[in-house]
């Protein structure tokens, strides 16, 4: 079980309750503070920050469930049981954790509750999308397709997100090279050219050098005071990120950025349009897939607005309609919708959308990519010039003054 604080109204008093309620995900915690009587605000799942290192140890990789949804989607359409199904899944996998959560869903299996209510036990391996996919595959009598649908959708989504992730990368080790570089050199090599002018009367440093120094000094002598900012800010930052206000900042800075704007915008479209494409083609309800995929984009600001389209489409419009000239959304998305619900092919449409933005981002990552590497390029060699002439102009100096060089 999992804890979530949460914000609500009281519909009788108008007044704002904060509390917290225990539930096996979001969802099941809306409907709860629901069964109360409340009308549900705000919903935030509560961390334990004194299990880290185990939720970290014992996290199911993407690749593991997409082994898991191929290998029991398989097994169902060869004709064998449920039950017998996952046992055989389970003695294939490797993974421990992924063990430990196929016994708990043979044991409420066989039990007699639904295998999509098993797996919702453990939100943190199978989210909404899983779940729902397999809800639906379950009353449709078509759970291996709704298996497979899942294993496509997972490896696109992992292929995706590689993709991005690996294209922040290669900025991210340029980083690091140069900030052990410079600090190598403040903390080695200047306070070398130092010891050679406090021995000549006279001899001035130049400026940059002067300025470098100081740098180096007060490193040197407060490096305990350099790494505790450093890690305050680093912890500091990381948790912050974390929170309502945080999550709002870096979700906006990801879609406005100059460099990278584009790039998560159209990674925010692929999500959307790929997830609504695998919910819908599975029979889920529209408005049920608006409220799953609103969570799957991982955007505060696109949740929103999926949220508002979500009481437009109850209230009647069509959701090309209710998404139409929102900023949150490139302006393609609607467009292809509204074909989609004219020609009653919106299923065809999410998949179309989907692909066409995954080979958007695919394109947009090489166009970052040789953007940021001749940039970081020219950071590095400006960084490089500032400190080797930190470093010779003190030895010309000393040269001219001594007679070399002519």
């Amino acid at each position: 079980m999992l804890t979530f604080s949460y914000t609500a109204r009281d519909p009788k008093t108008g007044q704002k309750i904060k509390a917290e309620v225990q539930a096996d995900s979001k969802r099941s915690a809306a409907q709860l503070i629901q069964k109360l009587g409340y009308s549900p605000i705000d919903i935030d799942q509560k961390e334990d920050k004194t299990n880290f290192l185990a939720k970290f140890r014992n996290r199911v990789k993407t690749k593991e469930k997409i082994i898991f949804s191929r290998q029991l989607s398989t097994l169902i359409n060869a004709g064998l049981p449920l039950v017998q199904s996952l046992r055989s899944v389970q003695s294939q996998t490797k993974s421990k954790p992924l063990q430990a959560v196929i016994t708990q869903v043979i044991s409420d299996v066989e039990a007699g509750n639904k295998l999509s209510d098993s797996l919702a036990k453990n939100p943190r391996v199978f989210n909404a999308i899983f779940c729902s996919l397999v809800a639906s595959g379950e009353a449709s009598g078509t759970l291996d397709k709704a298996l497979e649908r899942l294993a496509i959708q997972q490896e696109k989504d992992a292929d995706i997100n590689s993709k991005v992730r690996g294209a922040m990368i290669y900025p991210a080790v340029v980083l690091l090279v140069m900030v052990l570089v410079v600090g190598f050199m403040l903390v080695k090599v200047l306070p070398q050219v130092q010891v050679l002018y406090d021995g000549i009367k006279g001899a001035e440093l130049p400026l940059i050098t002067r300025i470098l120094l100081k740098a180096s000094n007060f490193v040197i002598d407060f490096w305990w005071l350099v790494i505790s900012i450093v890690g305050f800010a680093f912890l500091t930052s990381t948790r912050w990120v974390r929170t309502k206000g945080g999550k709002r900042f870096f979700d906006k800075l990801k879609m406005k950025s100059p460099a990278v704007g584009q790039l998560f915008m159209k990674l925010y479209m692929a999500r959307f349009a790929r997830a609504g494409h695998t919910l819908v083609a599975s029979g889920v309800p529209l408005l049920q897939t608006l409220e799953i995929t609103a969570e799957a984009v991982d955007n505060v600001y696109i949740e929103a607005s999926l949220k508002a389209a979500i009481e437009k489409v109850k209230g009647g419009k069509a959701l090309s309609d209710s998404i139409e000239n929102d900023p949150n959304f490139l302006d393609l998305v609607p467009k292809m919708i509204h074909i989609g619900e004219q020609s009653g092919s919106l299923e065809a449409m999410l998949d179309k959308v989907a692909e066409y933005y995954e080979k958007e981002v695919d394109q947009q990552i090489k166009t970052v990519s040789s953007i940021i590497e001749p940039a970081m390029m020219i950071i590095l060699g400006v960084v490089a010039l500032v400190i080797v002439a930190a470093v010779l102009l003190p030895v010309y100096g000393l040269a001219g003054q001594s007679g070399f060089g002519g």
